[in-house]
């Protein structure tokens, strides 16, 4: 058995791989200037639109200030961003042959969906890391010492990855970069519909059921109580409300169990 042949052997090829696509990925941002630009303005647009206009009509649960409430829902919305990114660079190489020239390349062939999600890794860190100057400067800040903070930040990477592998799945299943165009609007309803921006105690009893088991409010929650914001869960909200950062987890590998075997299927047979 040879080295390539070898499954540790095929591993570390598609990892090597996989990394020199995401040098390819980063590469592409430098040369659309404007991508890097929608990048950074948009943080800063989402904490003086949300924090400033919005919040001055809105109450926190129990009182604080919204806008230490809001930036762990913000940082939620910047996480499940993810999959609309990676799903619209996956169909447009589809659509335009781009994977069929990686295929006739000397490469792994499972080197294309592990690139994508490893850039869109070190995208989304750099719109986390804007986000989080953007927070600080409007008065935020975590509260409970740096092993929690970095929990949350940490919840948010692996949550992050794990919806990178939607995007790949549905980049592929959709037949064209248009229609994964036209899908993006789909993900604002998706963050909204949760605790991000308001408490759910409001909402009829229906619509906040959805919103308690949408993973958004999880890792909102789960933030809120790593960061020591206000908005914390009580007793009475459903479970992945009561216990955010085991929720978050289980929906991570939820979501790596589902994707990822259906994404390297949906490569393989786009090829055929």
């Amino acid at each position: 058995m040879t080295a390539l042949t070898s499954p540790l052997g095929r591993l570390r090829w598609t990892l090597t791989d996989g990394l020199t696509l995401v040098g390819r990925e980063l590469g592409r941002l430098r040369q659309e200037p404007g991508q890097i630009v929608a990048a950074l303005v948009f943080p800063v647009i989402m904490v003086v639109l949300f924090g400033y206009v919005f919040g001055s009509a809105i109450q926190v649960p129990n009182g604080g200030d919204y806008r230490e409430y809001l930036m762990p829902g913000l940082f939620a919305m910047v996480t499940f961003s993810a999959w609309l990114g990676v799903m619209t660079r996956m169909a447009t190489d589809a659509s335009r042959g781009v994977m069929d020239r990686f295929r006739s390349m000397p490469m792994a062939r499972l080197a294309v969906p592990f690139g994508q999600t490893g850039a869109d890794l070190l995208t989304g860190l750099l719109m986390l890391a804007i986000m989080v100057g953007a927070g600080l400067l409007v008065g935020w800040q975590p509260h409970r010492g740096l092993i929690p903070t970095a929990q949350a930040f940490l919840l948010m990477i692996v949550l992050r990855y794990a919806l990178s592998w939607v995007g790949v799945y549905v980049g592929l299943a959709v037949k064209n970069d248009q229609v994964a165009d036209a899908m993006v609007p789909l993900g604002l309803p998706f963050t909204m519909l949760s605790n991000a921006f308001v408490p759910t105690d409001g909402m009829p009893g229906w619509l906040r059921f959805l919103a308690d088991w949408n993973p958004v409010s999880a890792l909102t929650a789960a933030s809120r109580e790593l960061f020591g914001n206000p908005g914390a869960p009580s007793g009475n909200m459903a479970w992945p409300l009561t216990h955010p950062v085991t929720a978050v987890l289980l929906w991570s590998a939820a979501l790596l169990v589902i994707f990822v075997p259906l994404s390297l299927r949906a490569y393989m047979r786009r090829g055929r």
